[in-house]
């Protein structure tokens, strides 16, 4: 096949799909290295954009997926009766941005970072798709360790965790501080059979909102 053909051919695979691919697996069918499937995908991107066309590619991590442009949604929801999905809450926004900022974390981690217990909000944001699991330390009792999703790289726009707005210069050391400060309230708790105390930084009401707000500022 030629460019043009071979062109074509990466776009019939990725509308076909549906789903993210793999830039690998596109490579492997086509029996070509990365490097000329890449120059492929851009082409492509770019010719959709030459066009006006209502897709556009989207770059996630190694992945390419083909979609509907953002603003045509509301036609789109329309035409198929889909219903607006319910909104993340406050909890949930929290969780997903110490998961996001410091992935792969277990939850542990995170239930020391917010000093609350989280497994309900991270069964939640794996049913939505923004998390998973992957995989587990090499620890007693083999905790699972949780990161984020290409579904969450595509709902907040971008194709890289390197994209994420970066997080206030001090925000790693209130973290540690917050953890350090959560531990020993759960060991006290532990020892004299009393009720944990959540310690929270100064000037901060949570120290996740320090991460909690780069998403808010970034993304809403």
């Amino acid at each position: 096949m030629n460019a043009k053909e071979m062109t074509a051919a990466v776009e019939a695979m990725l509308f076909a799909s549906g789903e993210p691919l793999e830039i690998s697996r596109i490579a492997e069918v086509l029996e070509c290295d990365v490097e000329q499937t890449e120059s492929l995908l851009l082409n492509l991107s770019n010719r959709l954009d030459e066009n006006e066309s209502g897709l556009c590619l989207l770059k996630l991590g190694d992945q390419y997926q083909m979609c509907s442009r953002s603003q045509f949604a509301p036609l789109i929801r329309d035409i198929l009766d889909l219903k607006r999905n319910t909104p993340l809450s406050q909890a949930a926004f929290e969780v997903l941005a110490v998961i996001a900022y410091n992935q792969p974390v277990t939850k542990s981690f995170v239930e020391q970072v917010r000093g609350v217990d989280c497994s309900g909000v991270i069964s939640t944001l794996c049913q939505r798709g923004l998390i998973e699991e992957q995989g587990r330390l090499e620890l007693p009792g083999r905790p699972l360790i949780y990161g984020t999703t290409p579904h969450f790289l595509r709902c907040f726009c971008v194709s890289e965790l390197d994209e994420l707005p970066p997080l206030p210069e001090k925000s790693d050391d209130k973290l540690k501080e917050t953890i350090a400060a959560n531990e020993q309230n759960r060991l006290e708790r532990k020892n004299a059979n009393q009720i944990e105390t959540v310690v929270l930084p100064d000037d901060e009401d949570r120290i996740s909102e320090a991460e909690d707000t780069a998403f808010q500022e970034a993304f809403s």
